[in-house]
């Protein structure tokens, strides 16, 4: 009889796999209104991510801990922590926003809904 894997274990066991950490981000990506993340942004946990990229992609990298691509998108300025000016415009537009959680960090997107 084979033994039973633990949650936990098989928790880490998907952790390693790309695939499923990818689906699993996709799986948690939402639409969400600027006010609804207001007291992330007071804590300092939103992030702001450019048009450019792909939010789920990013995640991605932010999840993996890849500290390498993450500091060149920094730099870039295409990633960047969200600013007073752009949380004051989002607040006036009730702007809706493509998000993610990869704790601790919120990560969010401006971008438009594709409709195919």
């Amino acid at each position: 009889m084979s033994a039973i894997t633990p949650p936990d274990a098989q928790l880490a066991e998907d952790a390693e796999n790309p695939e499923l950490r990818k689906a699993k981000i996709i799986s948690e990506t939402a639409r969400i209104n600027w006010p609804q993340l207001q007291k992330f942004y007071a804590a300092g946990s939103v992030v702001t991510i450019s048009a450019e990229h792909d939010l789920v992609n990013v995640a991605f990298a932010f999840s993996a801990d890849d500290k390498e691509q993450v500091a060149d998108w920094l730099a870039q300025g295409t990633v960047e922590r969200t600013t007073e000016q752009q949380a004051q415009q989002w607040f006036d537009n009730n702007t809706e926003l493509w998000a993610v959680v990869i704790s601790p960090w919120i990560l969010v997107q401006d971008k438009p809904v594709q409709v195919n």
